[in-house]
């Protein structure tokens, strides 16, 4: 379960309604503000308003602040192909070039923990969850092909991140936040075919092993039949 369905399911009940008023007396230039708090009972009728107060107002501050801690900001890296770090929106594109990375595996998939020579990878992250494509080339562009992702734990494009334990960043960067879900797709053990679907041409065992002192075999690739524009937002 994502983290939007999550608070999707999540009942919203109000409490109290925060009313400011304006007064202007044009004859001395004199603006002031008032502001007041009404309680709203189970039957949704507003109650009495009273004055609030810095306290009141301390604690909305450091709600509102807390809530706005884990968006991202700082330097863009070079390899984000899109983002919208906006509360409640909140999706980010980018990719790897082609390169080595270490992988997990699980006992049963009698594959030894490794580095790994892999093709360019694109992450799409989005409300919480994950999908991963590969690509051919060093950096991808809109008219880009994408392919399955040639790893376990991938059903289709979503990956399957398990019950990680890795702890979001708090007031993260870009480069942070990147990281942060990089390693919890590469940090997790692989162990098992996604929807039981092969996503190479050949066994993924056996392409896992070979590409452990070799090259990746982009003829193993199966197309996705998109582009990297049918994922930009």
């Amino acid at each position: 379960m994502n983290e939007l369905t999550q608070n999707i399911q999540k009942m919203m009940v109000p409490k109290a309604a925060i009313i400011a008023y304006k007064y202007e007396d044009r004859r001395n230039s004199d603006t002031r503000y008032f502001i007041e708090l009404r309680p709203i009972g189970k039957s949704g009728q507003m109650g009495a308003g009273i004055p609030v107060t810095y306290e009141f107002m301390n604690t909305l501050l450091e709600s509102y602040t807390e809530e706005m801690s884990d968006i991202p900001a700082g330097r863009v890296p070079e390899n984000m192909l899109a983002c919208n770090p906006r509360k409640g929106q909140e999706e980010y594109i980018w990719y790897n070039p082609p390169g080595k990375r270490q992988m997990f595996f699980h006992k049963d998939l009698n594959i030894q923990d490794g580095t790994f020579n892999l093709p360019g990878i694109i992450y799409h992250v989005r409300n919480g969850s994950m999908d991963v494509f590969a690509f051919k080339g060093k950096r991808p562009v809109e008219t880009t092909p994408l392919f399955r992702a040639p790893f376990f734990n991938v059903t289709g494009s979503s990956v399957c991140l398990g019950s990680s334990s890795l702890e979001k960043p708090q007031n993260p960067t870009f480069l942070s936040l990147l990281e942060y879900w990089e390693k919890r797709f590469w940090l997790t053990e692989f162990s098992h075919l996604g929807g039981n679907v092969n996503p190479t041409v050949s066994n993924l065992v056996i392409v896992t092993e070979n590409i452990r002192n070799n090259p990746f075999d982009m003829n193993e690739l199966k197309p996705m039949n998109k582009k990297l524009k049918d994922i930009l937002p």
